[in-house]
């Protein structure tokens, strides 16, 4: 059995896998990784990424667009981190209460709207769209194993990848990202310094929600071709601890998605091949690395101080 998953054609399965997975837990990831750098603590990715990917799946179903539905479900991400944004921002309410809030609410309320919309009996007979294609790369997509692991994916997993830099240089580069990442660590100093810390503060949550909403976009367009409720199956919550365990630096955070992304793309494959292990134990183990990735990266921890931490201007 174990000889089964070291074929060189499992092998690039499995990467391809890991490329795929890593989509959108990266864009969350990136879009957490945003806001909290504001200072704003968003414990509602879950909640955020489960009503995009409803959102993007019924207008592409009901539009046949499937760009048309990655929009909205970005405006839709960008909607929940703004409201996110006002319970936390301006009424200055508990953002883990908020956070979770949010992800009760959107988890009964997609439930209800998938109801609504769809009332067909099984999910068999819910509508089906059509997938986001995988865009080939000419010449790149030619090279052995490497075309079929990295140059044949959909254009989102693409933007996932290469907005990485683009981050970067925006948080550590710019004026803007200066300003940003001067509220996470004492917005009462950026205050006296002349930055408007509630109008940057919603700029950073709409900026992180639309990565957010992308993400969850790719849960229900770019990979499915259904809507089922909670279909983000805890990627929000993976997404969170992720940030924490790549030390809230995009370049981490890549390697903390790989490597959460390999370990769920090695247990399907494991079941795939049959291995004699509960199946439990698979599904389970990159929550398991994930709690022990929180443990550890707490411990040096580089957090913006004043993260989680409600503004009273003075």
């Amino acid at each position: 059995m174990i000889a089964d998953l070291i074929t060189v054609a499992i092998v690039v399965n499995v990467l391809a896998a890991v490329i795929r997975i890593s989509t959108p837990l990266l864009l969350a990831a990136l879009g957490e990784l945003i806001t909290e750098h504001s200072g704003i603590m968003n414990l509602g990715l879950e909640g955020t990424m489960l009503s995009s990917a409803f959102i993007g799946f019924f207008i592409t179903e009901q539009t046949d667009s499937i760009f048309f539905g990655i929009v909205v479900a970005c405006l839709t991400g960008v909607i929940m981190n703004l409201l996110l944004g006002f319970f936390a921002i301006t009424l200055k309410i508990d953002q883990t209460i908020t956070g979770l809030a949010i992800n009760l609410l959107a988890s009964g309320i997609t439930l209800f709207w998938f109801r609504t919309a769809y009332l067909q009996r099984t999910m068999a007979e819910t509508p089906l769209i059509k997938v986001l294609p995988g865009i080939n790369i000419p010449f790149l997509r030619e090279i052995p194993y490497l075309g079929d692991i990295l140059f044949s994916q959909n254009i989102i997993t693409y933007i996932a990848f290469l907005i990485i830099p683009v981050i970067w240089f925006f948080l550590y580069r710019t004026m803007l990202g200066l300003r940003l990442r001067s509220l996470g660590e004492d917005p009462q100093v950026a205050d006296m310094a002349g930055i408007k810390v509630s109008s940057l503060r919603y700029l950073a949550v709409a900026l992180g929600g639309s990565l957010v909403g992308l993400s969850g976009a790719f849960v229900s367009i770019g990979s499915v071709e259904r809507f089922f409720p909670d279909m983000t199956a805890g990627r929000g919550w993976l997404a969170f601890v992720i940030v924490i365990a790549g030390n809230w630096k995009p370049g981490r955070i890549l390697l903390a998605t790989l490597i959460f992304a390999f370990l769920d793309a090695f247990q399907l494959q494991a079941q795939g091949v049959g291995i004699q292990i509960p199946y439990q134990i698979l599904l389970g183990l990159p929550y398991v690395v994930a709690i022990l990735a929180m443990i550890l990266g707490r411990a040096r921890s580089k957090s913006p101080e004043a993260l989680g931490v409600a503004y009273e201007r003075e």
